[in-house]
């Protein structure tokens, strides 16, 4: 992998101040606030849709800037709210503003069944969210009018109904482009910033390589926060009409969307429901449709992310890459976990700021819609992938490039004696073990406590409880950028005898993580991040793939692997598993990494 050191993205002509849907409502003061001044009209719109088999509005505003007429067309921006959102929050509606002071013609709207939008919530569903959108794409392309009759005549066009148009917004603002782009190939750009790529992944994650139709491990903290709040949205607008309200067992979500919440918080799995589960958190993620995207995409993900992790996002650029679909990656700091501004660090987007034009990602994004959008051949959207090192002080040179990610290149052994080794002979024979509790006895984090201003308490685990393989201190800097991975096996006779059990919730779970121990023994678990595991067969060796991370493990420093019984921001195991672990250089356990530079 080649790696370089980027400095500068060809800056643009006009100041920009840019916010991006948030996964939350959040009083966020995101660039200088609009005045009389401003060179731009604002027109509250109308649009009655049809979506999922119901017709409702969708609340929106039109920015557009003063000159733009008929004669004089500019391309155009969509965007909408992050989940819990509306147009109207210090988040989404910043977008039209900072687009609109660039030139652009700007459509924010607010999504299905938020804000004073009806319908249900959909998940960002294609077939549903996506449709909606198109439709006003159809009102940017000249074919149809709001509710009003007011038109838009003043937008660039590639063709009759078609307009020039990119799309822009986070998380829950962020998936809605994806599938928006599956259903209406009219996109031309897109940004999606910390989304998911699979719902089943994102809410019940099992990281085991090959798991297919085995439930993971529920998220019960994050799912049920926003499950929470999306139930609550027609008590914040009650006079809206009937198309938020589905029923008195599922409010304001669509129906399958409760049946799965509901499934998972169950702590169940029969093979039915976990089968109707799988299918439709599928069905409404990209990782369904992604093959029919053909937008040029700009991926942001965020490594402080317990939501959606790098992973998703690795996930969404493999597919798009693969299929030709131009796509580049970034992975900035901030994302879900700590709160949703981006921080006071050096070279970094901090959307309290605005600081588009002083930042790396904000250069990135102007260079993103300067090419695709106003169609400028001459403008660098810059390399493939990039990565903030958090350990670099200089702003010029916090972000990484590279024109791949980094290989597995490096193998650390599990050695029986809990030492982590770098050679297969240096592998001792020893058997430890666990035994889980009837409560979580580990902590990675607090789900939510960011979001919410709350201080979280350090990452824990409850002796007896866990095993762990410790390194021996580093003899130079290591940098793993990328998923590492282990490969294990476990000896489990209570698991063995529920292997087959028509319930996979009777299944072993367990959860790998990889610790950073200073030479003073202070462990830092990186991001907070873990894997859950529900294992597929026990009787048999697993690989599991952890979170993907970037982090300098400095010279001096030790790599701690660990397999903890529990974690308090998961569901765990059904009943008591006693868990073995069996080392010795026959067949030991392996830990790859991917290490940049090397």
């Amino acid at each position: 992998m080649e790696v370089r050191v980027s400095r500068r993205v060809p800056r643009t002509r006009a100041p920009l101040a840019l916010a991006l849907g948030a996964a939350l409502a959040a009083p966020l003061a995101l660039g200088p606030p609009a005045s009389a001044a401003d060179p731009y009209t604002v027109t509250p719109l109308k649009f009655t849709v049809q979506a999922g088999g119901r017709s409702c509005t969708v609340d929106a505003d039109l920015y557009r800037p003063a000159g733009v007429d008929r004669n004089h067309p500019a391309p155009a921006v969509l965007g909408t709210n992050g989940f819990g959102g509306s147009k109207s929050d210090g988040s989404t509606d910043t977008i039209g503003k900072a687009f609109v002071r660039r030139g652009y013609v700007s459509l924010v709207y607010s999504g299905l069944g938020f804000g004073r939008s009806g319908c249900l919530v959909s998940l960002d569903d294609p077939a549903i969210d996506g449709a909606a959108a198109a439709q006003l794409v159809d009102f940017l392309g000249g074919k149809r009018a709001a509710d009003d009759g007011t038109t838009a005549d003043f937008v660039t066009l590639d063709a009759p109904g078609d307009p020039r148009v990119g799309m822009i917004g986070g998380s829950y603002g962020g998936a809605v482009q994806l599938a928006t782009a599956s259903v209406d190939h009219r996109l031309d750009a897109l940004v999606p910033m910390i989304t998911w790529n699979d719902l089943a992944y994102s809410l019940d994650p099992n990281n085991a390589v090959g798991s297919a139709g085995v439930p993971g491990v529920f998220k019960w903290q994050w799912t049920n926060g926003f499950y929470l709040i999306g139930e609550g949205q027609p008590l914040l607008q009650p006079s809206l009409g009937p198309s938020r309200i589905n029923s008195l067992a599922c409010l304001h979500f669509v129906t399958q969307a409760c049946r799965t919440v509901h499934t998972l918080n169950s702590g169940s799995y029969p093979a039915d429901r976990t089968a109707e589960l799988l299918a439709f958190a599928h069905r409404v993620s990209p990782a369904s449709y992604l093959h029919r995207v053909k937008t040029p995409t700009l991926l942001v993900q965020g490594q402080a992310d317990t939501l959606f992790n790098l992973n998703e996002a690795t996930a969404t650029y493999r597919t798009l890459r693969a299929q030709g679909t131009p796509v580049k990656m970034i992975w900035q700091s901030w994302g879900h976990s700590g709160g949703l501004t981006g921080p006071a660090a050096a070279g970094e987007l901090d959307l309290s700021k605005g600081n588009l034009e002083t930042s790396y990602v904000g250069r990135r994004v102007l260079a993103w819609f300067d090419r695709h959008l106003r169609k400028r051949t001459d403008v660098d959207t810059g390399p493939a992938f990039a990565y903030y090192r958090d350990w670099v002080t200089d702003p010029d040179r916090t972000y990484a490039t590279a024109d791949r990610l980094p290989a597995l290149n490096r193998t650390l052994y599990l050695s029986g004696d809990g030492k982590l080794v770098d050679n297969r002979g240096k592998v001792a024979r020893g058997t430890r073990g666990y035994t889980n509790w009837l409560i979580p006895t580990s902590h990675s984090e607090s789900s939510l406590a960011g979001l919410i201003g709350l201080r979280d308490s350090p990452p824990r685990d409850t002796k007896g409880t866990y095993l762990d393989w410790t390194s021996e201190p580093l003899v130079r800097p290591l940098d793993v950028v990328g998923a590492p991975r282990a490969t294990l096996k476990v000896h489990s006779p209570k698991a063995e005898r529920t292997q087959n059990s028509a319930d996979a919730a009777d299944k072993l779970v367990l959860f790998a993580k990889i610790y950073d121990v200073a030479p003073d023994g202070t462990r830092t678990l990186v991001r907070r991040l873990v894997a859950p595991v529900r294992v597929p067969d026990v009787t048999k060796s697993f690989t599991v793939t952890l979170p993907g991370v970037v982090h300098r493990y400095e010279t001096g420093h030790r790599l701690r692997f660990v397999i903890a019984a529990s974690d308090d921001a998961y569901f765990g195991n059904r009943g008591t598993k006693p868990v073995t672990v069996v080392g010795g250089p026959g067949e030991p356990g392996v830990l790859r990494l991917p290490v940049a530079g090397s």
